[in-house]
């Protein structure tokens, strides 16, 4: 296991769930109140909460409270280590397609002197 597996599977379960998905999105556009995040989802305030908490626990959000208004915002940086995994991921599947490619090849450059 790579040293970013806990980050990773703590990010993937945040991003795991469409409403949490849409948060980040709408966030990714810039800071908003609590309440203006809220408004588009039929579900009571604590639960849309809990969808908060588990964006903050992942570090994907960042909250402040300025009296009584709670503000969330994005925080892009914490997505490096699944842009790096994918990277890595799309090198992988790159280098066994390669292989592939070149084993089918001989294959057939074999099959076309008998």
């Amino acid at each position: 296991m790579d040293k970013y597996s806990t980050s990773l599977d703590t990010i993937f379960h945040a991003l795991a769930d469409p409403t949490r998905r849409a948060v980040v999105q709408r966030l990714a556009k810039g800071p908003a109140p609590v309440k203006e995040l809220a408004e588009p989802y039929d579900m009571a305030l604590p639960s849309f909460m809990k969808h908060l908490n588990v964006l903050e626990e992942a570090g994907l959000i960042a909250s402040k409270k300025q009296g009584r208004v709670r503000t969330c915002s994005f925080n892009p940086d914490k997505l490096e280590a699944v842009e790096k995994w994918f990277d890595e991921q799309r090198a992988l599947w790159a280098s066994r397609f390669d292989n592939l490619d070149t084993l089918l090849s001989s294959l057939q450059g074999g099959n076309d002197e008998t």
